[in-house]
């Protein structure tokens, strides 16, 4: 196991603030078990990430009752059309997917995990998604409400500091293209 606590001190941070860094070690903490979690199940299914991003989506959606066509998957993968068709011949090769006729439209497929598939992710993640569960139900409703609406107050912190980030280069992008163009005007 490659985890290794996260001992920050938050020097540069008031002592007030010291329960806070605490929790935010906590968190990396979490985030580097977790990655060695899929690690070890990606080493255990013999599939890369990207497979297991696949698998993942593609029984979710199965669950929920909704057909995945390739274009979906790629969509939601992020890969282009042909990464997609490689991923999809070799989750097919290994016998995690199946093409089918897509019911909808038949001049395209969808994409179907097998029965094989929900089995070995059920046997590869049950006692651990068992443990996880565990935790979760021990806690208290207050608790659980508390732990909730902190997690997703630190997503919105994340995913604005992203997007902070790209207005800030498109500012500075903005910026040097005024600049450029004000010396082209100097210049002429």
């Amino acid at each position: 196991m490659t985890t290794s606590e996260h001992t920050s001190t938050g020097y540069w941070y008031p002592d007030r603030v010291q329960r806070g860094v605490e929790i935010l070690n906590a968190l990396r903490d979490y985030r580097d078990a977790e990655s060695d979690m899929r690690r070890r199940t990606r080493s255990s299914m013999k599939m890369g990430e990207t497979d297991l991003l696949a698998i993942r989506f593609l029984l979710q959606e199965q669950k929920r009752g909704n057909d995945v066509t390739p274009k979906e998957l790629a969509a939601r993968l992020d890969i282009s059309s042909a990464s997609t068709t490689v991923l999809i011949d070799r989750l097919v090769a290994s016998g995690h997917v199946e093409r089918q006729p897509n019911p909808a439209d038949r001049r395209s497929i969808i994409v179907v995990p097998t029965g094989h598939t929900d089995d070995e992710v059920r046997a590869t993640l049950g006692s651990m998604h068992r443990r996880m569960m565990g935790v979760v139900e021990s806690l208290g409703e207050q608790e659980a409400a508390v732990i909730l609406g902190f997690l997703r107050e630190m997503r919105k912190a994340v995913d604005a500091s992203e997007a902070e980030v790209m207005a800030g280069l498109a500012e500075h992008t903005d910026d040097a293209v005024d600049a450029a163009r004000h010396t082209d005007a100097v210049r002429a």
